[in-house]
């Protein structure tokens, strides 16, 4: 069975930090509210953006007009701000030499395509799964399962061959719940010493993720 790899996509394959942060700063900014410190978003990135306002302290009443006011400017912004992390398009050209990819995201799919097809990449991709395609998002497996099931697989098949690469730990637990194989990266936005007690492997990037990977093939 071909190897199968799925992508997380902020942290993992772009940085979009600057738009991130600029999305945010420009929602509290337009409700008058004092915005949080840089450290306190970039901790959070990984989360529906529901839940970073809600941990940021919005009140939940509130929560959906600063969702709104965030998209609003990331939509402007996130093209000219957004870039292929160092060793990405390697890393995929590689990875689709010997296995089918996926990408597993909390950002809106559809805007997530669009930032994907601006880089000339999607088309690594069989599947992509965002936001919008689950009830229930990273850790929860169900994203996972569904970009499974897009490529022909089911829950009762082999996933010896299937494999996570993420940057936080909800990338990293999701692929434990969904019973899958899972390489942590150093170089995104999760805590290092939480991916160093949840992951085996860990690489500094994700071409050597994907060298680590085929590398266990041979």
């Amino acid at each position: 069975m071909k190897t199968t790899i799925l992508f997380d996509l902020d942290g993992t394959l772009i940085d979009s930090t600057e738009a991130i942060l600029e999305s945010f700063y420009h929602a509290f900014e337009s409700f008058s509210a004092k915005p949080p410190k840089q450290e306190e978003i970039e901790s959070k990135i990984g989360y529906t953006l529901e839940d970073i306002f809600g941990f940021l302290g919005v009140e939940n009443r509130h929560i959906d007009e600063y969702v709104a006011s965030y998209k609003e400017k990331y939509r402007e912004i996130s093209k000219p701000k957004t870039y292929l992390l160092e060793g990405a398009k390697e890393a995929l050209e590689i990875a689709s030499s010997f296995a089918r990819l996926g990408v597993v995201t909390t950002k809106t799919a559809r805007y997530s395509k669009d930032l994907i097809e601006h880089m000339s990449v999607m088309h690594y991709f069989e599947t992509l799964i965002g936001r919008e395609d689950v009830q229930n998002v990273k850790p929860h497996p169900e994203p996972i399962y569904k970009a499974l099931a897009n490529m022909g697989k089911t829950e009762s098949d082999d996933k010896s061959g299937i494999w996570m690469i993420g940057d936080t730990f909800l990338d990293i637990e999701a692929a434990k719940n969904a019973g899958i194989k899972h390489v942590a990266l150093m170089t995104g936005y999760g805590d290092k010493e939480e991916l160093k007690e949840l992951s085996e492997i860990m690489t500094k990037g994700v071409l050597e993720a994907v060298l680590t990977i085929k590398q266990s093939l041979a």
